[in-house]
């Protein structure tokens, strides 16, 4: 059966573009489906949950899509400056982070900004959110690496990391996650919080991807996207993607693949099939599209994405064993209810069973 998914990419030209793949063929399609302009200024991250499509933008606003009615759906004004990060957890929640140092948690019940946390002196760079859903990390120009804990929205552990990191991204089992500096991927264990391997790409990384727990896919400013084993942190593949540098990656898995996502300043966007296997291969490429925009950012929305169930959210934890034996009772958890995450922090009261 066909799976049905879309490519979201947002552009310089203000534009976020969205793609209807035919995925049935031997070659792929991709079909333009909308293009929304409800940006004033170059779009500068995008991220798609089941129901919602959500872009950032140098404007200020994160403007709403909504993709079962096919309409747009409003914007959110909270953030002072760029919009620099987005991303979805399951389909209940919505992080954002900006140039003014704000890391947001917002309901995709009514889009209430639940929380608004001071999370970096400077630029609040990138953010993730563990598969558990109980923390993020996130990193700032302010050289430093902030863990948090979202069942009640404060800081866990700051560390600092001596240079202004760009990009931070949990493994998708929660056990690793990696820093991105420049040039330079630092690879870091959940239980010691600390660097237990590295790897230099020769340019500077615009965007990754973990392909599964160990595979993480890496682009930089060239045409060249390359593959490293995280374990072996070793080069295990690379390819030439595009006439000019890649600026983002993504990627889906059908059954028995993993398809890669390509988009570049060429205003292609490819997408690549290729088997996570012992021995990698260079992928084929399924299927490209000219959206003859110069492209920033990607995301592939799928309308069937697994839902998560709330359990009982997790007792306050501070240092990063704490963390570690915390999520580890439990791998699925929704961010928060709306309830503990709005608390009254200078009123403690008394948490009902499951945060209900």
């Amino acid at each position: 059966m066909a799976a049905v998914l879309e490519l979201i990419a947002g552009s310089y030209e203000q534009i976020a573009f969205g793609y209807r793949v035919k995925t049935d063929e031997k070659e792929w399609t991709a079909k333009a489906d909308f293009t929304h302009h409800a940006h004033t200024a170059s779009i500068s991250a995008v991220a798609a949950s089941e129901r919602f499509v959500v872009t950032g933008s140098k404007d200020e606003t994160i403007q709403l899509y909504d993709m079962k009615k096919r309409i747009e759906h409003g914007a959110l004004l909270h953030h002072d400056g760029t919009i620099t990060c987005l991303e979805f957890y399951g389909s209940s929640h919505l992080l954002s982070g900006g140039e003014d140092g704000l890391l947001c948690v917002w309901s995709t019940k009514k889009w209430e900004c639940l929380k608004s946390i001071k999370a970096h002196k400077g630029h609040v760079m990138s953010l993730s959110v563990h598969p558990s859903g109980k923390l993020a990390l996130s990193v700032g120009t302010d050289k430093t690496l902030r863990t948090w804990n979202l069942i009640n929205g404060r800081s866990a552990f700051i560390k600092n990391i001596k240079q202004n990191a760009h990009i931070v991204r949990w493994s998708p089992d929660g056990n690793k996650y990696v820093v991105v500096a420049n040039d330079t991927v630092n690879i870091y264990d959940l239980e010691t919080a600390s660097v237990t391997g590295t790897v230099t790409n020769p340019k500077r990384i615009s965007s990754i991807k973990f392909l599964n727990d160990s595979i993480l896919a890496i682009a930089g400013d060239d045409e060249v996207v390359r593959l490293c084993d995280m374990g072996k942190q070793k080069w295990v593949c690379e390819f030439k993607a595009h006439e000019t540098r890649v600026k983002a990656v993504d990627s889906f898995n059908m059954e028995d693949y993993c398809v890669l996502v390509t988009a570049s300043n060429d205003g292609f966007i490819k997408m690549w099939k290729l088997h996570l296997k012992e021995e990698l291969e260079p992928p084929t490429l399924l299927g490209e599209v000219n959206t003859t925009a110069r492209l920033t950012c990607l995301a592939v929305w799928k309308p069937s994405s697994v839902q998560q169930t709330a359990e009982e959210p997790a007792a306050e934890a501070t240092t990063s064993e704490e963390l570690a034996q915390e999520l580890s009772k439990t791998k699925r958890v929704r961010i928060a209810t709306e309830e503990v995450i709005l608390e009254d922090e200078s009123k403690p009261k008394k948490k009902k069973k499951g945060g209900k």
